[in-house]
């Protein structure tokens, strides 16, 4: 008989291994395809430079010394069976994964200093919970690095600005970081709600894949006209001037308070890390992001 909390666990250790060593296909295309189209001889060299990393990382290295600070999002089913041994498997598998894979240790006490050495503390790894209905378990991890996250941004925007305000905040902040976040990047965007709300919807934007438009018709808009508007700004890939400088902009939104127009920023820089498995009430495993890492 399977142990549910071992099972987990396994999974949750090589989602992170799969997360730090080998992109979703759909971020791996898209970085080759920029470097076809590319005609700036400075900014293809960086696209080349950027796709080696790549091919060396796939033999089982993490692509960036940056291993990221670890996030999980977890959609889990009102009646799968093992609720209870999920937070603890994920810790532990964290623990596991800095071993093996290996992760460099990032989480540092920001009080008294020190880090812990295996990627766990206090409140991480940090796990977004989602009930919703059904049996099974969906696990992401989400690995975040810390270049891209030092440019998030929240703007506490007058009403009065609206959709252009918003449109500014998202253009001004990449003209202000530039390279900085190790572009081309893929821009997160939430909009309404509270402080917290727009920036947690936001980060939850990266996860979506490049070919995910929203699905209202007008939102979907905005994303297309502030990615070609950022590409059109030359900063290229490491802001070295080329004619990509970001890979996708994703929007969503929260009904806001009449006197707020709260605006989150998030950003992933090109190694945009994330795996995703479901496991079953029966605890079969299905690898959604790898795939040909289920075999």
């Amino acid at each position: 008989m399977k142990d549910p909390a071992q099972v987990i666990q396994d999974t949750t250790v090589r989602l992170l291994r799969m997360a730090a060593t080998k992109l979703p296909q759909d971020i791996e295309e898209a970085l080759k395809a920029a470097h076809k189209e590319e005609t700036e001889e400075i900014a293809k060299t960086q696209f080349a430079a950027i796709l080696k990393n790549i091919e060396i990382a796939a033999t089982g290295v993490p692509m960036c010394q940056d291993t990221g600070i670890m996030i999980f999002y977890v959609k889990v089913g009102n009646k799968f069976p093992f609720l209870g041994e999920i937070e603890s498997a994920l810790e532990k598998a964290t623990v596991e994964a800095t071993k093996k894979t290996p992760l460099r240790p990032n989480a540092v006490n920001p009080i008294v200093g020190g880090n812990s050495g295996d990627n766990t503390g206090r409140k991480i790894p940090w796990i977004n919970w989602d009930i919703v209905e059904g049996d099974s378990l969906e696990i992401t991890a989400f690995p975040k690095g810390g270049g891209s996250e030092n440019v998030a941004v929240l703007g506490m925007l007058k009403p009065g600005v609206g959709l252009a305000g918003v449109k500014k905040l998202v253009i001004d902040n990449a003209m202000n970081y530039m390279g900085k976040a190790c572009s081309p990047n893929i821009i997160g965007v939430g909009i309404g709600g509270g402080a917290d709300i727009a920036l947690k919807i936001a980060k939850k934007q990266l996860m979506r894949p490049l070919d995910d438009s929203h699905p209202e018709p007008e939102v979907a808009a905005i994303e297309d006209e502030l990615k070609k508007a950022l590409n059109a700004t030359g900063i290229g890939p490491m802001g070295l001037g080329g004619k990509t400088t970001v890979l996708g902009v994703k929007i969503d939104y929260a009904m806001r308070h009449p006197a707020s127009l709260p605006v989150g920023v998030a950003v992933q820089c090109w190694a945009a890390r994330r795996s995703t498995a479901v496991i079953s009430k029966d605890l079969e495993v299905e690898y959604l992001t790898h795939p040909v890492e289920e075999k």
